[in-house]
């Protein structure tokens, strides 16, 4: 599967940006996340969302940001509200097939810039 990220951009802290990721066909049998990578720090589990739909959040997100699927399942949204300066980095969509069970995510988006000033 090929992802694609697009959303990102600059806002002030305390604005909202959402992130897209669209896949080139249905992520119904894959797991999805959102990662992120600030310069000089490692990559960064940010959220999740299972092929049930269930989801999981970094506690630094938590309550701030939202991973969603649309109907297709061919686009993964993340809604992020109230903005930090440490949640700029570069976002990567990745996904990981349901088979075998703990399968590491070895699809990855080109990543899109998520800028927070104060």
């Amino acid at each position: 599967v090929q992802l694609q990220e697009s959303g990102g951009g600059s806002v002030q802290s305390g604005g909202s940006l959402r992130l897209s990721c669209a896949a080139s066909r249905s992520t119904v049998t894959y797991g999805m996340a959102w990662f992120r990578q600030a310069p000089g720090k490692e990559r960064e589990e940010v959220a999740t969302i299972a092929f049930t739909d269930s989801t999981t959040y970094a506690d630094s997100v938590k309550g701030r940001f939202t991973i969603s699927r649309d109907n297709t399942k061919t686009t993964v949204y993340l809604q992020m509200n109230n903005l930090k300066p440490e949640d700029t980095a570069m976002y990567y969509c990745a996904a990981r097939p349901l088979w075998p069970i703990g399968a590491p995510y070895n699809y990855w988006g080109q990543g899109t810039q998520v800028t927070v000033s104060s």
